[in-house]
């Protein structure tokens, strides 16, 4: 590899000959060399979007000339259509405000705005990294507004992976609507239900899940954006933030605003701990409606079999023929990931000491990934699980059959104590409740089959 020399405020550094960024980044790699893990490219690209408002709010305020900003803008959109993502190498354990990241990206796109117009990479010149295409900002406000504009837009598109879900199973819940089966708590057998409600209770908890995801949209939609350091708005002309801001909602369709309070939005992440609440709700919801499907399905032979999951792939090295329930294992698993990162998120949310959250590469990586992850589990969870269901009508209406929870019509002619005895008459005889009581001579057969129809049972 070949390398250039490029100098900064603490002396030279030497870095690939072919890189776009510049000195503060090499430094920040070769100090942070930690994990494999990098800002998500949807944070890079909400970021690029901050320099692309800030560049052009400041040539509309009369803070920039107008070549200069062209440049910059111009070199944000290159980031933003995702045509120099190899430039960020800035591990995501880093400084706490993210500063790397931001000087990543302020050296990316002045090298390649110094280019466009004639100069040389590393020149700092005509366009200056810090002087102009970081003009009215800090770290402390740019990071948190491109952490809200990343997060409101993967919101969006998690929704849409929940919608789809959401429909998988409300196509599922009408088609089960006739189809009866045993009810069971504490994985124990219980009262008759459909198999149509208990996907209606998956249904409703996707549609719940989305309701809470977008309660979070308000707080989300406030940029930290013209706080600069810590809130006061230093160094920050008049107008910048509302043009900047104004052309952010423009773009992506979505109304940011101003924070309210601009010392708040820098000092804490409360709205990012509030959507890890949301998200970690519905990673619960998801881990609950996928381990169910896998007893629902277990067997196929000697467990509940109540319904056939798609056969996807074989499930294993040594047993021929043996089918797992992939699909829903790996829902599990984004779940818990999910969750996990909800934590982190938490963690990272107290560590706010006055006036700067240090944990916001943390914040970002944990916040992103799950809400990405999980938005894509529920769309393959319904596409490649929930339309293939099939329900197997006769095994669902023998485990009615076998239930001992069958006696419970029975109370209200008998009492509790006669029918627990008669239950309990069952359970060591090994017959059903219609054979102990049609034995037991207490009603005649034609009552007790209208008294133990499966129908009658539920609303």
């Amino acid at each position: 590899m070949k390398y250039r020399s490029e100098s900064d405020s603490m002396g030279e550094v030497h870095l690939p000959e072919d890189s776009w960024y510049g000195a503060q980044t090499q430094r920040a790699v070769e100090n942070f060399g930690i994990s494999p893990l990098r800002l998500p490219l949807s944070f890079i690209r909400a970021l690029a979007l901050v320099k692309k408002s800030a560049a052009i709010s400041n040539q509309k305020i009369g803070e920039l000339d107008g070549n200069i900003a062209r440049a910059i803008s111009n070199a944000a959109t290159e980031v933003i259509d995702g045509k120099l993502d190899d430039q960020f190498p800035v591990d995501v354990f880093q400084t706490g405000s993210g500063t790397s990241t931001n000087m990543n990206m302020n050296e990316v796109l002045a090298n390649r705005a110094n280019v466009a117009l004639g100069g040389q990479r590393g020149t700092r010149s005509p366009i200056h990294p810090n002087d102009h295409v970081n003009k009215a900002q800090s770290s402390n406000d740019v990071i948190p507004s491109a952490l809200n504009i990343a997060s409101r837009l993967a919101v969006d598109e998690c929704i849409e992976g929940l919608k789809a879900l959401e429909s998988s199973l409300a196509t599922k819940e009408k088609e089960f609507t006739k189809i009866m089966k045993l009810g069971r708590t504490h994985l124990q057998d219980a009262v008759p239900m459909t198999l149509g409600q208990e996907f209606g209770a998956f249904r409703e908890q996707i549609h719940k899940g989305i309701k809470r995801l977008a309660a979070t949209f308000p707080h989300l939609e406030e940029l930290a954006l013209g706080g600069t350091a810590i809130g006061s708005g230093l160094n920050c002309p008049a107008g910048f933030a509302e043009e900047a801001i104004s052309y952010i909602a423009r773009e992506t369709g979505i109304p940011f605003v101003g924070a309210t309070n601009r010392f708040e939005a820098i000092a804490c992440r409360d709205a990012q701990v509030e959507l890890m609440g949301a998200v970690n709700t519905v990673a619960v919801s998801l881990g609950k409606i996928a381990d169910d499907l896998r007893l629902l399905s277990s067997g196929p032979r000697s467990g509940l079999g109540e319904i056939t999951i798609p056969q996807l792939q074989p499930g294993s090295s040594i047993m021929p023929g043996k089918v797992n329930p992939v699909i829903p294992e790996m829902v599990i698993q984004a779940a818990a990931f999910a969750r996990g990162q909800a934590l982190t998120v938490s963690i990272g949310g107290t560590n706010s000491p006055l006036q700067l959250n240090m944990m916001l590469p943390l914040i970002s990586w944990s916040s992103l990934s799950a809400i990405e992850i999980l938005g894509s589990a529920a769309k393959v969870l319904g596409e490649r699980c929930i339309d293939g269901i099939r329900a197997d009508a006769d095994r669902a209406a023998a485990w009615i059959e076998r239930s001992l929870a069958m006696v419970t019509p029975l109370v209200l002619e008998i009492g509790y104590d006669r029918a627990a005895g008669l239950a309990h008459q069952a359970y060591e005889s090994g017959k059903t409740i219609r054979e102990t009581v049609k034995n037991a001579g207490i009603f005649p057969d034609e009552e007790v089959d209208r008294l133990l129809n499966p129908n009658s049972m539920i609303r």
